[in-house]
């Protein structure tokens, strides 16, 4: 398993995520050696959604106002339905992972939250996954969708659910581990 000592990984998460999304990744990357920070829009706790119901609370780290990519290795951007479409929603936020994308950094995106990643304009001609129920948007947003478990296109890793947790935390691990990628910017 690769050591990710010394890389800081941010996890930008908001109210409304789905919990095993943020839960397994920051398990797997502080169990790789990572140091991971939960970054949100504001301080205190976020609370998870898992099985139809409001869930277990996270402590937040970081304000997205106290950071910048500069601070870290990696960007990890777990899904749910409505911590997405919060995020889409904060320019601060939107500029934050488009920051990612200019610095070359890899990024993990699982489930629906791809669609931040569309309202961030870094889709053009790549090959992703996601949720099928926003394939479309996907598409729309000039990604080349496909239905597989992981997808990674220069350091860019999406996975359609929580099904595929493992092999999406195992790409990611491995991204993270070799860091800066030449990624193509649209």
């Amino acid at each position: 398993m690769e050591n990710l000592n010394k890389k800081t990984v941010a996890i930008l998460a908001t109210n409304g995520f789905e919990e095993s999304e943020l839960k397994e990744p920051l398990n797997a990357l502080k169990e790789a050696g990572a140091e991971v920070h939960i970054v949100s829009e504001e301080s205190g706790n976020i609370k998870g959604w898992a099985n139809g119901n409001w869930s277990n609370e996270y402590k937040v780290d970081k304000t997205i106002d106290e950071v910048s990519q500069e601070n870290y290795n990696a960007l990890m951007l777990p899904g749910g339905v409505i911590n997405p479409d919060q995020l889409r929603r904060n320019e601060k936020a939107i500029h934050f992972v488009k920051s990612f994308f200019e610095a070359k950094k890899p990024v993990g995106a699982i489930c629906h939250a791809p669609q931040i990643l569309a309202e961030a304009d870094v889709l053009r001609g790549r090959k992703i996954t996601s949720f099928n129920s926003i394939k479309r948007d996907m598409v729309n947003a000039g990604a080349k969708w496909e239905d597989s478990e992981v997808v990674v296109d220069e350091g860019l890793v999406t996975s359609r659910n929580p099904n595929d947790l493992p092999a999406f935390n195992s790409k990611l691990i491995e991204e993270v581990y070799e860091g800066k990628h030449e990624m193509q910017m649209a």
